[in-house]
């Protein structure tokens, strides 16, 4: 599902989206997230606060990057964390990350796309952020994910509209591919899926979105 062009865009800039969530980050740092950057650092609290309880739960985090959505519950209490992401070098900062934190026993990271993904596992919680902005083929995402999510998935689709999507559109451009929705976008592309309850939230730049199965 991803292409070449995103593959080695990302993996050329692991070190520095790593850098994103530091606490040291200095007074520019800290104004650029404050500024363009606030719907990371929202859909991450969200994200933390939708997969609850997580105390001996599992989770699939889709996208993983360098590994803060996978840490973070991890030390919450997730039995298990398997992260999947194609580019290496994101890869690596997610291992050390996790080594770091002491819980390298409970994460595992793999370089995998989702499709490949044997269906026949399955999750408490499967979490995509900041993935779909790079799919083609949202719909087909989406059906896959709904075979992994035992109790919920919870997504992020950058919003469409705006200086700072525009800004986002100038900068991809001639790095990789970039998918960019409107809030009726997002409405349509579940329509045609069932037993399911979907919650769609504004969230500065992005749409969150909440799938929760139906008991």
């Amino acid at each position: 599902m991803s292409s070449d062009r995103t593959r080695s865009f990302f993996d050329g800039y692991a070190a520095d989206f790593g850098g994103i969530y530091s606490t040291s980050k200095g007074v520019l740092k800290n104004w650029i997230n404050r500024t363009f950057r606030a719907s990371m650092m929202l859909r991450y609290a969200k994200t933390l606060e939708g997969c609850s309880p997580v105390q001996g739960k599992t989770v699939l985090d889709i996208g993983c990057g360098p590994g803060h959505y996978s840490v973070a519950l991890a030390q919450r209490g997730a039995r298990r964390v398997v992260g999947l992401d194609f580019a290496e070098g994101m890869l690596k900062l997610a291992r050390e990350s996790a080594n770091l934190a002491g819980v390298a026993n409970r994460c595992e990271f793999r370089n995998q796309d989702l499709f490949s993904f044997d269906g026949r596992e399955s999750f408490d919680y499967v979490i995509l952020m900041g993935f779909m902005d790079y799919m083609a083929e949202p719909s087909k995402v989406i059906a896959k994910v709904l075979t992994l999510a035992r109790s919920k998935a919870l997504l992020s689709f950058p919003m469409d509209g705006g200086f700072i999507a525009w800004l986002r559109k100038l900068r991809y451009r001639r790095r990789c591919d970039l998918f960019l929705y409107t809030r009726r976008q997002v409405e349509e592309l579940f329509l045609p899926f069932t037993g399911v309850d979907v919650e769609i939230q504004n969230i500065t730049q992005d749409f969150f979105v909440t799938i929760s199965r139906r008991a």
